[in-house]
C-alpha cells in the first residue's frame, strides 16, 4: 500500500504535526493481500524500544515480521532501485498501532484494511520516502541516466514491491502496486 504525498502540503505541514493532508489525496494498494497466518514463518521480535511506549502500549513480546521491501522508479524508460528497506525496522509492532489507534474510540472491523506507514531502516539506501533520501530535496538524487531527482516529476513511475523470504520456507510475495505520476489535465 502508498499512500502518495503531496509534496507541498507536506513539507508545509509535516513540522511540527506531520503529514495530514498531503496523505488524503491518493493511496495506491497491491492486488494481494496477504493474511498475518501466511507470515507466520517471517514473525521476528522488533527492536529494542527507546523511548519506551506509554503503558497501554506497552507489549511484553513486541513483534514484527522479516519482509523485505523495495522500492523501483522508472523515469525515463529506465527502472532503478532507489530504497530497500525492511519491516523488521519498524518502531511499532503492529498491535500497538491497532492499540494506539483504537484508544481514542476509533472502530475497526474484521476485513478493515491497515497500513504501517513509511518504514525507514537505520542505514542509508533504506529511506522510506523520497523526501527522506533527498533530505527534503536538499541532496538529489541520482538516477543511471544521469538525471537527478529531488521529488518525483510528471511520468515518473513508482513500483513497490515486498516480500518474505527464509530458507526452509515458501516465498510469500505481495505483488507490486505501481503509480504513474500524471501531469495535470
Amino acid at each position: 500500500m502508498n499512500d502518495w504525498s503531496a509534496r507541498d502540503i507536506q513539507a508545509w505541514e509535516y513540522v511540527p504535526l506531520g503529514p495530514f493532508l498531503g496523505k488524503s489525496f491518493a493511496t495506491s494498494v497491491s492486488p494481494w493481500l496477504v493474511t498475518l497466518e501466511a507470515l507466520a514463518p517471517f514473525l521476528v521480535l522488533l527492536e529494542p524500544q527507546n523511548p519506551p511506549p506509554l503503558s497501554h502500549l506497552a507489549d511484553p513480546r513486541p513483534v514484527t515480521y522479516d519482509v523485505q521491501l523495495q522500492v523501483v522508479l522508472a523515469a525515463g524508460g529506465e527502472e532503478q532501485t532507489i530504497t530497500r528497506s525492511n519491516l523488521r525496522h519498524l518502531y511499532w509492532s503492529l498491535a500497538q498501532m491497532l492499540a494506539h489507534a483504537t484508544s481514542n474510540g476509533a472502530l475497526t472491523r474484521p476485513g478493515d484494511l491497515w497500513a504501517t506507514g513509511t518504514v525507514s531502516g537505520p542505514e542509508p539506501g533504506m529511506s522510506g520516502c523520497l523526501m527522506e533520501q533527498t533530505w527534503r530535496g536538499q541532496r538529489p538524487l541520482a538516477l543511471a541516466d544521469g538525471s537527478q531527482r529531488t521529488f518525483l516529476e510528471d511520468g515518473d513511475t513508482v513500483i513497490m514491491r515486498a516480500w518474505g523470504e527464509r530458507e526452509g520456507q515458501v516465498r510469500i510475495g505481495f505483488g507490486e502496486v505501481r503509480g504513474t505520476v500524471l501531469p495535470p489535465v
